[in-house]
C-alpha cells in the first residue's frame, strides 16, 4: 500500500473522532434550543408546526400506516421539515411520553406525510391541539460514520483505490486527452472538460466566482454520457441539486431527481421519482390494489369492539387479504421504480439523498459532486462509495461547509475533500493531464470589482470577459466605493435578544447612500436594476429588512437583503455590503473568515459599495489590503458625505 497508507488510515480515524465531536455539539445545541425556547419561538424558527390538523390517513408501501398533517397557521412561514428528518407527533393535551416518533416521508410548504407505528392513529389524535416538532437528526451522522469506516477498512476494491488516490497513496491515472468539441465554452472550460474526461480516478474543476462552473460541469456530464449509460450527480444543498436537474434536463437528458427538491416548479416536478412513478401508465394497478387494501382495513376496523369468535375470524381474514393486496402493490411499485431508475441517464441527489434504499444496489461509472467545497468530507464519501470515478467541482475560497463545533473546526473538520485532493493527489511524472483545472474567464463583474479577490485568492489568474470588463451603471461614477465610518461614532451593538450584532447608524447610512445612488439614475435604468444588500450579521439583516419595509426605496427597484450565505451563487447589478464591526478593541469577529468576504465582494456586476469602519477593519491584514486596493482605485469615501 506504500508509505502513505498509515497516514491515510490515521487521517480517516481522526476524521471519525471529529465527526463525533461535531455530532455531540449539534446534539447539545438542539437540546439547549428545545429546552430553553418557547413553542412560539420554535414555530417562528420553523422547527415546530402547531397547530396541525389531520388531512388524511391510509396505508402505503409494505402495509405501513400513514397520516398526512397540515398546519393551520404560519402557512407563509418557511420551515425546516424535510423528508428523512425525524419528528415527534404530539398532543398538548397529553404528557410528552405519549408522543409518537416518526420520519417525514413527504414535506410541502404546509403539509407533511408520516408513517406511524401500528395500524391506526393514537387515541389522543382526536383530542385536538396536535403538533409536530423536529427531533435531533442522528441518521445523517450515522450514515457518515459508516461511510468513513467503510472507506478506512476498504481493501482490494475500487473504493480502496479511490481512497488511496485522493490521499496521495497511489498516483492518479489518465487516458489520452480528448479533443473537446464545445464552441460555447472558453479555452479554460474546454481544458477542464478534457482533463476530466481523460481522468480515470479523480478530476477537479475549480470555479472562481462568475467563471461558469455549472455550465462547464453540465457540458462535462453531457459528454460523459456519450460513452457511459448512467451517472450520479450530487450537491450538498437541495437548491444546487435542483439547478443541476433543471440544466441537465434542458439538454434533453433523462434526469431523475431523488430526495427532496427544495423548490419544485411545475417544469421540475416531472423529474422527481414520485412524479415519474405516479404518472407511469402501469401505476393505475398500484392505486387499485392500494384502494382495495385500504377498504379491507376499513372493514376490519369495524370489528374492533364487542365481537365474538366469528367476528374475530372475519377480521383476521380481512387483514390477511389487506396484507396480501398491499404486498402485491409494493411488488408492482418496486418493479416500476426499478424500471424508472434504470432508464435514467442522470440521477441527481444530495450526498445523503444518494443513500436512499432505492439506490442501495446501484453502482455508477462516474459520481459528480458540485459545490464540493461546501460539503464535509464524510458527506462526500457517501456517494463516492457508489462510483468508479469521482469529479468534484467547487471553489475552496468561497463559503466553507457549516461546522457547529469550534473544537471540531479547530482540528480540521472544515477542511474539505476537494481541498485535500488539490494538495495530495499525485500524477505520474511527465504526464500532461492535471487533476484540477481552474476556470479563468469570469462573466459577471467589472474588472475593478473583480480585481481585489483576483489578486487575494486566485493569484491574479482571472480575466474579465469583454462583455463585462468595463460594464457599469452609467458613464460616470466609480464602480467600487468604500464608505468609511471611522470617527463617526457608528458603533456596533448586540441585538436586544440573541447573540448577533447590528449597527443602526451604519444601516441608516447605507440606505441614504443607496437612495442617493438610485435618484441619480434615469428611470428606465433604475427600473431594470436588481439590487442586493448583504451583511455578515443576521441582526443587521433583520434591522435592514425592518427599515426597508417602510422605505419608498423598496418600491423603486427589485431589492433583496440577506446574509453572505444567502447570496452564495447569486449576483446583482448593485451590491451594498454592511460590515457592522466598529469597536475600540479592533475586533473583527467572524469577518476574519475571509472566504465569506470573498463571496460578498464578488456578487456585484456593475456597482459594489462596502460600508465599514477602517479603524476597526485595518487591524486584520486582509482588510488592510482591501483598504489599500480601495485607495489605489480612488474608491475611498467618508461617511461624513452622507451625514446631515
Amino acid at each position: 500500500m506504500g508509505i502513505f497508507a498509515p497516514m491515510a488510515e490515521e487521517a480517516l480515524q481522526h476524521l471519525l473522532q471529529l465527526l463525533q465531536i461535531e455530532r455531540d455539539e449539534d446534539r447539545r445545541q438542539y437540546e439547549e434550543q428545545m429546552i430553553h425556547t418557547s413553542l412560539a419561538e420554535r414555530r417562528r424558527l420553523g422547527l415546530t408546526w402547531y397547530p396541525v390538523r389531520i388531512a388524511g390517513t391510509g396505508y402505503g408501501v409494505g402495509e405501513r400506516f400513514y397520516v398526512e398533517l397540515e398546519r393551520t397557521q404560519d402557512q407563509d412561514q418557511s420551515h425546516q421539515l424535510q423528508p428523512g428528518r425525524n419528528v415527534e407527533f404530539f398532543s398538548r393535551h397529553r404528557e410528552r411520553e405519549d408522543a409518537v416518533s416518526s420520519v417525514i416521508q413527504y414535506a410541502g410548504q404546509n403539509r407533511v406525510k408520516l408513517f406511524l407505528p401500528g395500524d391506526e392513529l393514537p387515541e389522543w389524535a382526536n383530542e385536538g391541539k396536535l403538533g409536530l416538532t423536529l427531533l435531533f437528526d442522528d441518521t445523517t451522522y450515522q450514515e457518515m460514520r459508516e461511510a468513513v469506516q467503510e472507506v478506512r477498512r476498504a481493501k482490494n476494491s475500487r473504493l480502496a483505490e479511490l481512497r488511496d488516490v485522493l490521499y496521495g497513496v497511489r498516483q492518479a491515472q489518465f487516458d489520452k486527452l480528448p479533443v473537446v468539441d464545445a464552441p460555447h465554452l472558453n479555452e479554460s472550460q474546454r481544458q477542464a472538460v478534457a482533463q476530466a474526461l481523460a481522468a480515470r480516478d479523480v478530476a477537479i474543476i475549480h470555479g472562481p466566482p462568475g467563471t461558469g462552473k455549472t455550465t462547464t460541469l453540465v457540458e462535462l456530464i453531457r459528454q460523459t454520457l456519450d460513452t457511459e449509460t448512467q451517472v450520479l450527480v450530487c450537491a450538498p444543498s437541495n437548491t444546487a441539486v435542483d439547478l443541476l436537474t433543471e440544466r441537465l434536463a434542458a439538454l434533453g437528458l433523462r434526469v431523475l431527481r431523488v430526495g427532496n427538491p427544495a423548490r419544485v416548479s411545475e417544469d421540475q416536478l416531472q423529474h422527481t421519482v414520485d412524479a415519474q412513478l405516479t404518472t407511469h401508465a402501469d401505476y393505475a394497478q398500484v392505486k387499485k390494489l392500494r384502494r382495495q387494501s385500504d377498504e379491507y382495513h376499513r372493514l376490519a376496523r369495524q370489528y374492533k369492539r364487542n365481537f365474538g369468535h366469528s367476528e374475530r375470524e372475519q377480521r383476521r381474514r380481512l387483514l390477511a387479504e389487506a396484507r396480501q393486496l398491499s404486498r402485491e402493490a409494493a411488488r408492482v411499485e418496486d418493479y416500476l421504480l426499478d424500471k424508472i431508475l434504470s432508464s435514467a441517464q442522470v440521477i441527481t441527489a444530495t450526498p445523503v439523498g444518494s443513500q436512499q434504499r432505492m439506490l442501495e444496489e446501484r453502482f455508477f461509472s462516474v459520481c459528480f459532486i458540485d459545490e464540493a467545497a461546501q460539503a464535509l468530507e464524510p458527506a462526500c464519501w457517501l456517494p463516492i462509495r457508489k462510483a468508479k470515478k469521482v469529479v468534484m467541482a467547487g471553489d475552496p475560497f468561497q463559503l466553507p461547509p457549516t461546522v457547529k463545533s469550534p473544537e471540531a473546526e479547530r482540528q480540521g473538520l472544515g477542511r474539505t475533500l476537494i481541498e485535500k485532493a488539490m494538495e495530495q493527489v499525485r500524477v505520474p511524472e511527465g504526464v500532461v493531464p492535471r487533476v484540477d483545472v481552474m476556470l479563468q474567464v469570469q462573466y459577471r463583474m467589472h474588472e475593478t470589482i473583480m480585481g481585489f479577490s483576483n489578486g487575494e485568492f486566485y493569484g491574479g489568474a482571472l480575466q474579465a470577459a469583454e462583455s463585462v470588463r468595463l460594464a457599469q451603471l452609467g458613464d460616470e461614477g466609480p464602480v467600487l466605493e468604500f464608505v468609511d465610518t471611522a470617527g463617526s461614532g457608528f458603533e456596533e451593538e448586540p441585538e436586544p435578544e440573541g447573540s448577533s450584532l447590528r449597527n443602526p447608524e451604519e444601516a441608516a447610512l447605507l440606505l441614504r447612500h443607496l437612495r442617493q445612488l438610485l435618484d441619480s439614475l434615469p428611470d428606465e435604468t433604475r427600473a431594470a436594476l436588481r439590487i442586493g444588500i448583504i451583511s455578515p450579521y443576521k441582526a443587521q439583516v433583520t434591522l435592514l429588512r425592518e427599515r426597508l419595509a417602510a422605505d419608498p426605496i423598496a418600491r423603486i427597484a427589485a431589492l433583496s437583503v440577506n446574509t453572505v450565505d444567502g447570496f452564495q451563487g447569486q449576483e446583482r447589478d448593485i451590491i451594498c455590503v454592511s460590515l457592522v464591526r466598529s469597536n475600540e478593541r479592533g475586533e473583527v469577529g467572524f469577518l476574519a473568515d475571509t472566504r465569506r468576504m470573498n463571496v460578498a465582494l464578488t456578487r456585484a456586476k456593475r456597482k459594489l459599495v462596502v460600508i465599514g469602519d477602517s479603524a476597526t477593519l485595518s487591524t486584520h491584514p486582509f482588510y488592510q489590503r482591501f483598504l489599500d486596493y480601495v485607495e489605489q482605485h480612488q474608491a475611498y469615501r467618508s461617511a461624513w458625505e452622507w451625514m446631515a
